[in-house]
This record gives structure tokens, sequence and C-alpha cells, in this order.
């Protein structure tokens, strides 16, 4: 009888304790987020500052690399022990978390945000990781490749191609319509005004534009008949209107401030320039689209709620302030990541900011677009996975190899690199059991 009274006593002195300090209690809202994401100490103090002004919950943010941040997730699971509340990483990091069952399900939090924001569809499915009803992670923010035309070429688009002055970023063309457009510039300025970064990031070009837009893949339709009809595309309609000096591009800002060509495709960061020093002679809008749909590459940044969270509820509270439309504008202004969500303000931006912004919102959300997303699991066969594309390019455009020939070859060497990298078919392959296979 006296432990029941001692006891109930130490129960009334606890209720008694966490009455006076629930108020206290309540207001520690505070929240880890680890991040593989501005992770240099001059981004992270920006990163740091936008955090300070979210309300009701306190963000302490952390950037660091992708291996320490899933060890610090694996000693979380081992002592049970949380080590971060919330994750910001690339969607290629997010299939380790996946495998590993790190992550909880935000599909409640999901459908909160999208009554009130409007998100790319295509980028939510991709939070999803290849489920179908578990949402691993909130898309949170992007960057990419578009195009950039002067406007002086505007006269020679095809008949049949909508243009809208007041609203350049709504140019949506086809592949088809790029090549005549060329054709058209060649003939009425006589000169080749298309360009393209073959000196550059043109693997990025054939892995993530062209080959989605043609076979709606990266990897598996390599050598497929589709492949063939967009390499004799390639190599029939448009390269015939590429400026030759695009092998040694790099940046296509450059050559389009030089006048040396009118339309170009290039990564936003490697256009900034053109958008900056001259806003009013220059325009972006989405990459053109072929038989499968529109085909681009996301530099996708994903959110998401490890189980060993401490505070998860704190957590939610930072994606829901990560995810308004005005911290997603502070992003895009201090560190240059585009948003993912609608209703950005950009109006008090740089007129180049809004210029892309516009651009790469169009892109992500054009009804046939089909992310392409950077490789996932190749370690060190990114390099060697890269040049396969360079080399067969190459081989098809400058030393005119027979098309079917080459594929067959590279083909072949894709495949073993894959074998050899033992990594998974990623978007916009469907996923696989062991290593993509080519068909």
């Amino acid at each position: 009888m006296k432990k029941i009274r001692s006891f109930i006593t130490l129960a009334l002195a606890l209720t008694f304790v966490m009455t006076l300090l629930g108020p206290a209690l309540a207001q520690d809202n505070s929240v880890t987020f680890l991040s593989t994401q501005f992770n240099i100490v001059e981004e992270a103090e920006k990163a740091q500052n936008i955090m300070n002004d979210a309300e009701g919950v306190t963000i302490e943010y952390s950037g660091l690399e992708e291996g320490p941040l899933l060890d610090k997730l694996r000693v979380a699971a081992e002592t049970e022990e949380s080590q971060g509340d919330l994750v910001g990483a690339l969607h290629g990091t997010f299939p380790t978390m996946v495998q590993e069952d790190m992550l909880l399900d935000l599909t409640p939090l999901l459908e909160e945000l999208e009554a009130d924001l409007e998100l790319p569809s295509a980028f939510v499915e991709l939070g999803k990781m290849g489920s179908d009803n578990y949402q691993y992670y909130i898309p949170w923010m992007q960057a990419t490749y578009v195009m950039a035309a002067n406007v002086e070429a505007m006269q020679y688009l095809p008949e049949d191609v909508a243009y809208d002055p007041e609203n350049p970023s709504q140019l949506y063309i086809t592949w088809e319509q790029l090549a005549q457009w060329a054709a058209n510039m060649e003939a009425g300025e006589g000169k080749k005004l298309l360009g393209l970064p073959v000196g550059g990031l043109i693997h990025r070009f054939l892995q993530g534009y062209l080959y989605p837009s043609f076979t709606g893949g990266m990897v598996t339709g390599f050598k497929t008949e589709e492949a063939v009809e967009m390499w004799t595309f390639f190599r029939d309609e448009l390269w015939p209107h590429v400026n030759e000096q695009s092998i040694t591009y790099e940046f296509m800002q450059e050559p389009l401030l030089a006048g040396e060509v009118w339309v170009a495709f290039d990564h936003t960061a490697r256009l900034k320039d053109a958008f900056e020093q001259q806003p009013d002679n220059f325009v972006a809008f989405a990459a053109p689209a072929g038989p499968a749909g529109r085909g681009f590459m996301p530099v996708l940044v994903g959110l998401g709620i490890p189980y060993t969270s401490s505070n998860p509820d704190g957590a939610e509270d930072a994606i829901r302030f990560l995810m308004d439309p005005n911290t997603q504008g502070r992003v895009l202004a201090d560190l240059g990541f585009f948003p993912v969500t609608g209703g950005v303000d950009t109006s008090e931006m740089p007129t180049y900011v809004q210029i892309e912004e516009a651009a790469v919102n169009a892109q992500a959300n054009a009804e046939d677009a089909i992310p392409a997303l950077l490789p996932v699991g190749l370690g060190d066969y990114g390099g060697p996975f890269s040049q396969i594309y360079k080399d067969t390019l190459f081989r098809i455009l400058v030393d005119g190899d027979d098309i079917a020939a080459v594929l067959a070859e590279q083909g072949e060497l894709l495949q073993t690199l894959m074998n050899d990298a033992g990594a998974p078919c990623w978007p916009p392959d469907a996923p696989s059991e062991g290593p993509c296979q080519l068909k």
C-alpha cells in the first residue's frame, strides 16, 4: 500500500512539473536539417539566414557531403538516437535511403501542400521512388538546362509555331520545328545560327533531352529502332544547320553574346551572362519535344524525414516553410536554385533571374514533360558513362560512321559498364532488378 501511495505521489508530482514546463517544451520546436546542398561555408551561411526567418520552428542547418549524411542516418538507426530531423538531398541520394528503409511516408503532408501549392506532377511522382502510395520525399528545388534565343531569330520561326512576344517562355516547339527554324535562319541570314555545347555539356543534351524525347528513356533505348531514327534525324535534319564552331563551344552564353549563334541549348548557369548583360535581346524557353514527349534533365533536390527524427512534426513545419513561395523565391535569389512551386514572385529580382525562372517553370510543368535524372548509382563509372554518349555523337556526326553499327558497338560498351557498376535503371527508364539492361 505504501508503494502504491508513493507511486501516486510521484505521478502527481510529475504531472505538476509537466504542467509547469509544458508551455516551454511546446515552444522548443527545434529541427536539425541535414542537407547535401549548400555545404560550402558561404552558401551554408546564406541558407541559415533564410532558415532563421521560419516562424514556429527553429531550423538548424547543417550542410555536409552525401557520405557523411548517410553515415549519420545509419548511426541513428543503430543507436536509436536521432542524428537529424530533416534531410535535403539530390534525387540520386534517395535510393540508398529507400533501400535501407530510413524515411517516413510524407503522403499526408504532400496532400496538404498540394491543396495550396502548384507542384510539378512529374517531380511529385519521382518522390515516390517507384512506389504506388508512399511519398519518400517532397520535391524542394531544381536546376536544369533550357533553350535560349536572340529575339532576331523569332522572325524565322516556322509558320506553325505559336509565339507570344509578351510571354516568350511559353514557346513550345518540337525537334522537327527546331530543325526547320535552324534551316530558315540559315536561308535568311546566310550562316548557321543554331549552337550546341559540343565542347561542353553535350552529353547531358543527349542523355536528358534527345534520348528521352525520342525513346522515352536514357539507357534502355540506347540502340533501339527509335534511337536509330533519332540519330538519323540529328544527322540529316538538325546537324547540317548547327554552327561549325559548336565543336569548340563550352558555354553557350559567349557565342550568343557575340552573335555567332542566335539559338542555343545549355545549362542555366552557362546562359546567365547573356540574359544578364542583354535581357532585352534574349529569351528563354523549354527544350523541344519528340515522339515520346519533352525530355528534360532537372537537377532535383528533395526533402525527406528520417524515421529516427526526434521531431517529425517540427520537420513537417520546416518543410511547409521551405515550400512556401516566398522562401522558394529567396532560395532562387540568394542561392541560385529554381523553385518547384508556382506563385513565386520574381518581380523584384534581377531580370535575368525572371527570364530563366519562367522558362524553367514552363519546362517542368509542360504536359508532355519527361524528367530524365542525372545518372544514379554509377560512382566512378559516371565519367566513362558520359564519354560513351559523346563518342557516339562524334562517330556518327563528325566521322560519318554507320548509325546502327555505332549504336551496336557503343551499346555493348554501355551494357558492360552498367553491369560492372551494378547500377539499376533510373528515371526516365523503368526500375530494374539488378543492373539496367539495354533493349
